[in-house]
């Protein structure tokens, strides 16, 4: 599914979307606590992003855009708290992958933003 021609917008949304199907997996494991936070911060990524699509300044660009990263930053926790504290056997390495993957890409982003 197309969302955006840009690509951290792109790439944030499905990371979202795989969340969500995460999280309908570690609810049927009867994990209620640590599925709703790595739901909140999975999501938050994208939202954040999208927030800063309409940011009235480079500075306030700059700061969703950090805030972002620190949700997936956050969301990465959650991931290895499921994948190494065997709270469900809901397999997590591809989510993994692609978080690793946004936390790059909004690094990038956030330095480039405070460097202009």
């Amino acid at each position: 599914m197309k969302f955006s021609n840009n690509p951290i917008e792109q790439k944030s949304f499905e990371f979202a979307l795989d969340v969500i199907q995460t999280y309908k997996s570690m609810l049927g494991q009867k994990e209620f606590v640590l599925s709703k936070q790595l739901l909140r911060s999975g999501t938050s990524i994208g939202a954040n992003i999208q927030e800063a699509q309409a940011a009235f300044s480079k500075k306030d660009f700059a700061a969703k855009m950090s805030v972002s990263s620190k949700e997936a930053r956050e969301t990465r926790y959650w991931l290895f708290l499921n994948k190494y504290g065997q709270l469900t056997d809901v397999p997590v390495d591809d989510l993994i992958i692609k978080n690793e993957e946004l936390i790059r890409m909004l690094t990038a982003i956030v330095k480039s933003s405070q460097s202009r």
